[in-house]
């Protein structure tokens, strides 16, 4: 296990609990008791966690761990969802994508496919994004046309929000907005865990005339603080094969198309 996976491991203990001590750590994810000393002391000088005799204690914001940590986590669902996710866009649309690890993979696997790279007249795919790090994955891999979204950069996610990108969201039409969220439920919507995001979401979703949410099956089921949008504006759901029969059905019977990964 890799110092990142390690740390998100770490934070989910603390999500959990609230407290874990050194013991119990290395115990549990079966590393040396000094591993954990080090992996406690970096995350609490990120601010991540606070530091206590002999552990640690969870700072209320180990949800968010900033996405350079994240990319262990559910990495092969990721990559295949991403590829699904992929599939759903058309040569010469519009495209929107917002951050995250996902959303990520959803961009590698655009920047390859060689139909939406084309420069032909009118075949050109446009990608409005308001993910910094999205952005670059196109632009150095592929021949998109891609607009960014202006606004604030949040660390944790590379996601630009605020009134400036808005502006720039309210102005565009999209064909079909590929959005990664942090919990989906049924009964709830889509929704992420910061504010600022959510917002910019929900704009994207607003404008868009397919919405297709991807989220692997750690989220579906789940809930986060900021609404994004109701299920009703959710036309299809890519995730991973790991999600129940059960969690899927409930998403089928409220109208939703469910592709697997």
């Amino acid at each position: 296990m890799d110092r990142y996976a390690r740390w998100n491991a770490l934070l989910e203990l603390l999500a959990e609990s609230g407290r874990v001590s050194v013991e119990d750590a290395a115990g549990r994810l079966e590393v040396s008791q000094a591993t954990i000393r080090r992996d406690f002391d970096q995350l609490a000088q990120q601010q991540m966690i606070t530091r206590t005799r002999g552990g640690a204690v969870a700072n209320g914001v180990s949800y968010d761990l900033p996405l350079r940590y994240k990319s262990a986590k559910h990495s092969a669902e990721k990559q295949r969802i991403g590829e699904a996710a992929a599939n759903l866009v058309v040569p010469g649309t519009v495209v929107g994508l917002n951050g995250g690890t996902t959303m990520t993979e959803v961009a590698r696997a655009l920047a390859v496919r060689p139909d939406l790279n084309t420069s032909g007249d009118g075949a050109q795919l446009t990608v409005v994004t308001n993910a910094l790090n999205i952005a670059n994955e196109l632009l150095v891999r592929s021949r998109m046309k891609i607009v960014v979204a202006g606004g604030v950069v949040r660390p944790q996610s590379f996601e630009l929000v605020g009134p400036l990108g808005g502006a720039l969201l309210k102005e565009v039409t999209l064909d079909i907005v590929l959005l990664g969220v942090d919990a989906l439920d049924v009964e709830l919507g889509a929704a992420a865990h910061h504010e600022g995001e959510a917002a910019m979401n929900s704009l994207m979703v607003a404008r868009a005339k397919r919405v297709v949410v991807i989220a692997d099956s750690s989220k579906l089921g789940g809930h986060a603080f900021a609404r994004i949008c109701p299920i009703s504006k959710v036309e299809t759901l890519v995730t991973d094969s790991g999600a129940t029969e059960e969690v899927l059905a409930g998403f089928r019977d409220a109208g939703v198309q469910v592709v697997c990964a």
